[in-house]
């Protein structure tokens, strides 16, 4: 159980710094994310049946259960930070970036990116010690995210406006056109586009989706029908309760009841 919750987290492992030396390590596969960042020399990676030569300010990530072998220029060997992670969330934010187990390799970075390499103390490391450490590598990652973007894809205007619904929802004064002017397109090709998708016009969805939320307070939150109504984006309690009785054939009274709740005044 411990193992599953934790593993939808960004959890930091390990950091170091490595001077110039002839450390090596490999060939042999880890079960974390490692990124490193090579502050001057040259060293190389292997990984995939392929070489990768490394210089000042390039970075490398070694990913998880992808066998690997990396080795400094016995000539000019690197000297190098590293900080290793793990967790859903470190899926998530590495595909934000061009770095991927079959481009593992990055070119020099315009920016210093040593400083913002964290830390990770010892295993009893206080709560708050390590949210600082996961807010620090989320800030290190944005840089890859900007410097090292992924190839872009297209926008999702969809999607971006089911989300801005699900988050402003709540607003009594939210209208379409918050919506239309948030995703930053043309009023009647967001609505083709959003009918194509979802089956439903955007005020369509954005009701359904107040409606949804509404149930939810309804049936375990103990709030009064008033309460719910303006924590679903509604003034009026009247028409709240119209709009909800058309979306579910109840009044909110009659919903409460049916499960098992009394009206609160």
């Amino acid at each position: 159980m411990l193992d599953a919750f934790n593993s939808s987290q960004l959890i930091c492992t390990y950091s170091g710094y490595k001077p110039a030396n002839r450390h090596k390590w490999g060939p042999g596969v880890r079960d974390i994310y490692a990124l490193h960042f090579i502050i001057s020399g040259k060293g190389t990676l292997e990984t995939n049946n392929r070489q990768y030569p490394l210089s000042t300010g390039d970075s490398f990530m070694i990913f998880p259960k992808t066998e690997i072998y990396y080795y400094p220029d016995p000539e000019d060997p690197w000297e190098y930070v590293w900080i290793e992670f793990k967790g859903d969330e470190a899926e998530r934010l590495i595909a934000m970036t061009g770095l991927e187990p079959d481009k593992p390799v990055v070119a020099a970075c315009p920016a210093d990116l040593k400083p913002y390499f964290p830390q990770v103390v010892g295993a009893d490391t206080r709560h708050f010690e390590k949210m600082r450490t996961e807010a620090q590598l989320r800030l290190l990652l944005s840089y890859y995210v900007e410097f090292y973007p992924r190839e872009a894809q297209p926008i999702d205007y969809v999607q971006l406006a089911k989300e801005y619904i699900m988050i402003n929802y709540w607003r009594t004064t939210l209208t379409v056109s918050d919506i239309v002017n948030a995703v930053s397109l043309e009023r009647s090709y967001l609505f083709r586009l959003f009918k194509e998708a979802s089956g439903m016009s955007v005020s369509g969805y954005m009701t359904a989706y107040r409606m949804e939320r509404a149930r939810e307070l309804l049936m375990s939150s103990g709030l009064s029908i008033k309460s719910v109504a303006c924590s679903v984006g509604y003034k009026d309690q009247l028409y709240f309760s119209k709009v909800f009785k058309k979306a579910t054939s109840y009044t909110p009274s009659e919903y409460m009841t049916l499960h098992g709740r009394d009206e609160k005044h």
